[in-house]
């Protein structure tokens, strides 16, 4: 079970967190979880160039390390980057301590002050030591969640619940991954020609 809009009690409850980027003009900020890995993220590259868009991507640390060419790719391409921790740990899950130190690992690689918490868990506790740690720190969340990871959705009722919940300023989440690459394929061409004929620009998180 998930939420594909972000309620606004939750964005109240945690206003130390970055949800979207506000109204104001018609931008929309494409973001990518998981990466880096071969031909999926190459093909989010080559979709973006083609609407001369800007994203940022959070990157899991132990990804770089098996693919750092894909990585660079990512990087040469002058998108922006994001720490999404070395092992994809979930928050809740994890106790303290260790969730920093892999925070830590990855962010030897990735270098920003971009962070964006696997599965959207973290602890109050976690974000006070990462803030600690790197008091330069924005933890970024979403304000879509495009669902591309759910192998039980159909492509064409992701592509319309995305852009059903979008509007200007929305911060929204796809996977550059194997699991979601079906849908991703599928939705991403297709609703950035839609928020293009729209008059939307699509642009990169700033560090």
């Amino acid at each position: 079970m998930y939420l594909v809009k972000t309620p606004r009690l939750l964005k109240w409850l945690y206003p130390n967190l970055i949800w979207d980027a506000g109204p104001g003009a018609r931008c929309i900020y494409l973001t990518f979880d998981d990466g880096p890995i071969p031909i999926v993220t190459p093909f989010v590259l080559n979709i973006l160039k083609q609407y001369n868009a800007k994203a940022t991507f959070f990157c899991i640390g132990d990804n770089i390390d098996k693919h750092p060419d894909v990585f660079n790719e990512v990087k040469n391409a002058g998108h922006a980057i994001g720490n999404h921790t070395y092992n994809h740990l979930k928050g809740w899950d994890t106790g303290n301590e260790t969730y920093l130190d892999n925070f830590l690992q990855a962010d030897k690689l990735v270098a920003s002050s971009l962070f964006r918490p696997p599965y959207g868990r973290i602890k109050r506790a976690q974000i006070k030591l990462l803030k600690q740690a790197r008091p330069d720190l924005k933890i970024m969340m979403w304000d879509v969640l495009s669902g591309d990871f759910d192998t039980a959705l159909e492509p064409e009722a992701c592509l319309k619940k995305v852009i059903k919940h979008t509007e200007a300023g929305s911060i929204i989440v796809f996977h550059d991954s194997l699991k979601a690459f079906d849908r991703m394929q599928y939705v991403l061409p297709r609703a950035m020609e839609y928020w293009s004929k729209q008059g939307y620009t699509f642009g990169a998180l700033m560090p």
